[in-house]
């Protein structure tokens, strides 16, 4: 018929033995329908010795019709096998209560179901290969069970619980939410949120690293190399089927390797790279030329800039610009290219580096390193950058004139 609602009725809640969460379902429904009111208080009685007036028996009659009705909907939800449990049911009050008092249990046994709950939830950590979905998962279960058990617990709880029991991987992504957001405003939904977005990024890393690996198959009377796979600068780039048997090594002239992979060479560097950064790992060859430098971390440099000539290993001086410095002088820059450079004996490669000739102090730039997907935090007198994969790489103390500098061993162009 034209112009009539299709509303369609809410189901009445079945019990199905967990009493705390059908009662929550059941309260729920009977507060739409109006008739919570005489669960809680039941049906009022006339006063005895009072002839009550007209309006009060109406008011009377009307509550004890809505209490049928309560206990129709009670009825429809009770199993016949649990209503014959129940001794008085003249009202709903009565039904409900002897519900409450068989199904819902003593204080003591609630008590110690929540001691377990508070256990379990104070040891709740994150599994290696969980996702951040299951464990936010597993995180609500225990919290909500011991919230229906009457736990007090609050959002920031569960925030601070969860982010104090990630998995290392998620370290500089929690040093990160901490350092920029009010924990105690911070909603469950936006860290779940945050959380899924880091997770998802560092996936795809791992998922373009593998695809960057080359696999090199033997050919039929072909090299044969110990390495089943080549890595490197530009590899996974129309390299397949690359085969090295022609290639001729620089260093020992011989053929079926790089000079990289000589077997004659006696240090040689292996090296792992990614779509931000290149690190250079293992050992350092002490032959080349290398120098102590300082590099300052700058919030307010647009590029990594260098004076040195001599410290950039790849240097195109083709490029020219000029950039502005914070008294608005200019200076000319010569060229770019990249500078490697050793701290605490790890190699990193600096990529985009400025060769600035007039430039008198090294500097690395906080927006030039968040651009390549590394996490910088500065707290407490400290200054932390974190790589997506590979977690903490860098780190330093304040100086007494406020900066923040990186000593690094800068190794020359050979």
């Amino acid at each position: 018929m034209a112009g009539e609602s299709n509303f369609v009725q809410p189901a009445i809640p079945k019990f199905d033995g967990h009493y705390d969460h059908w009662s929550m379902l059941m309260e729920n429904f009977l507060r739409s329908k109006e008739y919570w009111g005489l669960v809680e208080a039941g049906i009022p009685a006339a006063a005895e010795g009072v002839d009550s007036t007209e309006v009060q028996k109406k008011t009377i009659e009307d509550h004890k019709l809505k209490d049928l009705k309560t206990k129709n909907y009670l009825f429809q939800a009770i199993d016949r096998s649990i209503l014959e449990t129940i001794l008085k049911k003249d009202t709903a009050k009565d039904i409900w209560d002897s519900l409450k008092q068989k199904y819902q249990g003593t204080t003591r046994v609630k008590r110690a179901q929540l001691q377990a709950l508070r256990k379990e939830f104070e040891v709740l950590h994150m599994k290696v290969g969980e996702s951040v979905k299951d464990y936010f998962a597993r995180t609500f279960t225990i919290a909500n069970k011991m919230r229906i058990h009457g736990e007090q617990m609050g959002d920031v709880v569960v925030i601070e619980k969860i982010l104090r029991s990630m998995i290392p991987k998620f370290d500089y992504v929690v040093c990160s939410i901490e350092e920029s957001n009010d924990i105690d405003i911070l909603s469950i939904d936006e860290l779940q949120s945050s959380l899924l977005v880091h997770e998802q990024r560092m996936s795809r890393h791992t998922m373009e690293e593998q695809a960057l690996q080359v696999t090199n198959e033997a050919q039929p009377g072909g090299w044969s190399g110990g390495r089943g796979s080549y890595r490197g600068r530009g590899s996974g780039r129309g390299r397949s089927g690359f085969d090295k048997y022609t290639v001729e090594c620089y260093n020992c002239h011989g053929l079926g390797h790089f000079q990289w992979e000589c077997p004659k060479k006696e240090k040689q560097a292996h090296f792992a790279e990614t779509s931000e950064e290149m690190l250079l790992m293992a050992y350092v060859d002490d032959n080349k030329a290398r120098s102590d430098c300082l590099w300052f971390l700058d919030s307010g440099c647009s590029n990594h800039m260098c004076g040195k000539k001599d410290f950039f290993c790849d240097l195109n001086e083709g490029f020219k610009d000029s950039v502005k410095l914070g008294n608005d002088a200019s200076l000319k820059v010569q060229g770019k290219g990249s500078i490697r450079m050793e701290i605490d004996g790890t190699m990193h490669m600096v990529t985009e580096v400025f060769f600035v000739p007039d430039l008198k102090n090294n500097l690395l730039s906080i927006g030039q390193l968040q651009e390549k997907g590394l996490v910088v935090l500065m707290q407490h007198g400290t200054c932390k950058i974190f790589h997506p994969n590979r977690g903490l790489i860098m780190e330093t103390t304040m100086s007494h004139n406020r900066m923040f500098v990186i000593i690094a061993r800068c190794q020359s162009k050979e």
